[in-house]
């Protein structure tokens, strides 16, 4: 069967292929939640097997439903696929063979009988622990000891940890370096993914002595503090104030009884609603899902189990009244409510537990290195006239127009005019000089520092020249764009060297990244 791949799906074949060809390690795909993953493996096992009939691949991860979607997705594809499906949860054991679709639970013990294995793609691999004393890293060393020319592919929406930063920085990281991504913005820009919306709630969780342990609210003090019947009810009445033109609720909670509460505070309104929670059986679970995707159950409340491997469309309202430090599941929650569906429009985000003023906008979270001190506060406000929460340097509200006052002028805040990156829009601004410098970095590849000046104002971007993989690719795109046929330089210098042939553009476009700016685009004369 053919399916057609979208542009960053295809791109993100071609990077893994690019990376082996100049690097030697185990990379990583950053496509966010509702992108097609799963269609990127299949294309990329199917084009494998064909060139290389002799290798093994084993697609291993955490959940029962991913497994399943995997695999369906391959034979959807490559209906022919010799693949097989390891998981205790699906009551299937097929472990030789060739393409094994694999649960973590059930296989890790299994290294001896899996035997040859060339290639391990792993499917959320943001679960995958720092440390080596645990199930995956366990089974991957097993792995490469009985093949040491193993490769270990990572797919994720979310390439970091709570308790470690990046995916592929610091000691014993299993991945090496991201060999393609793609933005949430990106996606909903091109109309891949539905937009997301968000407004301030009146009712607000107060966290006053909640404890932290791991980085992350104590499960048993954080319930404590949500489970209230007086937030419930109150949150429970703006939901349904918010909520009477959309037609797929889902709600995250901050443990097993507070969603049934909010379940039986939704039931007592009159809609119909049913709970998932860990303990849920299988079979009820998969029932409540199905009628929930048919429309026959307008709302589902749970707590810790719909945050991966969870494929509902048509949820038009996602309301968070769990409380995070964890950026990854943050953007894992949000996520849910990104699928297109007949009839959707949008997604509307109603967060109770302060995650967006926490971590800021989905498409703008920049995952903190594990640190000790205080929390930081993304820079966020609320719109007076339609309760949209936006960036605090947005000028223009995307959802009603509404015009916020001009701020006070900070040295500063030279970005302070500028559409945060949620708005969806750029800003074109002149360039009137380019200067070139190397930028070195402890522990990595030395990159060309590129600084546009508008004026007395500078933007700058780093171009890794020096890198491998998908920065080296970017790289090539780049300098071929500048370079009026001068072939890319291995080294920064010598791209300094010769930097005065470089064309300099016109205006480039700006958006917010963080505190900083992130040039999008360029425009030559």
């Amino acid at each position: 069967m053919s399916l057609t791949l979208r542009p960053y799906q295809s791109g993100a074949i071609q990077g893994i292929y690019n990376y082996f060809h100049e690097a030697t390690g185990n990379p990583l795909v950053v496509i966010p939640t509702a992108g097609g993953k799963s269609l990127v493996m299949a294309t990329f096992v199917e084009g494998v097997l064909k060139a290389f009939p002799d290798q093994r691949i084993l697609i291993v991860t955490h959940v029962r439903e991913l497994i399943e979607q995997n695999y369906t997705e391959l034979k959807k594809l490559w209906p022919q696929a010799p693949a097989g499906i390891y998981s205790a949860g699906l009551k299937q054991r097929d472990i030789h063979a060739r393409i094994l679709f694999a649960g973590i639970q059930s296989i890790h013990k299994r290294v001896y009988d899996v035997q040859q294995c060339d290639l391990v793609l792993i499917d959320e691999a943001h679960l995958i622990p720092r440390s080596s004393n645990t199930m995956y890293r366990r089974f991957l060393a097993d792995l490469a000891r009985l093949n040491p020319q193993m490769k270990v592919i990572g797919l994720t929406a979310t390439p970091y940890r709570l308790d470690s930063g990046l995916l592929h920085e610091g000691d014993d990281a299993i991945f090496t370096d991201i060999a393609y991504e793609v933005s949430v913005r990106e996606l909903i820009d091109q109309g891949y993914l539905s937009p997301l919306i968000s407004k301030r709630m009146a009712t607000q969780i107060d966290l006053t002595g909640v404890g932290t342990r791991g980085g992350e609210f104590i499960a048993k003090d954080l319930e404590a503090a949500v489970d209230k019947d007086s937030i419930t009810q109150a949150a429970v009445d703006e939901i349904f104030s918010y909520g009477k033109d959309r037609k797929s609720w889902l709600i995250f909670c901050a443990g097993v009884d507070h969603a049934y509460h909010v379940r039986d505070a939704i039931r007592a309104r009159g809609v119909t609603c049913e709970t998932i929670v860990g303990d849920t059986p299988g079979a009820q679970r998969e029932a409540i899902i199905n009628d929930f995707k048919a429309g026959k159950i307008q709302c589902l409340t749970n707590a810790n189990v719909l945050t991966t491997g969870f494929n509902a469309p048509g949820v038009d309202l996602l309301a968070m009244l769990r409380p995070t430090k964890s950026a990854g599941l943050y953007v894992q929650i949000v996520g849910r409510g990104c699928r297109l569906a007949p009839g959707k429009t949008d997604c509307l985000v109603l967060d109770f537990a302060g995650n967006i003023a926490r971590h800021g906008p989905i498409d703008a979270v920049k995952p903190k290195r594990p640190k000790g001190g205080e929390d930081g506060v993304a820079p966020t406000k609320a719109c007076p006239e339609c309760d949209s929460i936006v960036h605090a340097s947005v000028r223009t509200c995307p959802d009603c127009g509404h015009v916020f006052p001009p701020p006070e002028l900070k040295i500063e805040a030279k970005a302070s005019n500028l559409d945060v990156l949620t708005s969806g829009k750029s800003e074109w601004v002149p360039v009137t000089s380019v200067s070139y410098a190397r930028h070195d970095k402890p522990g990595k590849p030395p990159s060309l520092r590129v600084d546009y000046w508008s004026g007395l104002t500078h933007h700058s971007e780093w171009i890794c020249i020096e890198h491998q993989g998908y920065p080296r690719q970017k790289a090539a795109s780049w300098w071929a764009n500048r370079a009026q046929g001068l072939p890319l330089p291995r080294r920064v210098d010598e791209a300094i060297a010769c930097s005065a042939k470089l064309r300099c553009p016109s205006e480039i476009a700006v958006r917010p990244s963080g505190r900083y700016t992130e040039v999008v685009e360029a425009r030559f004369p």
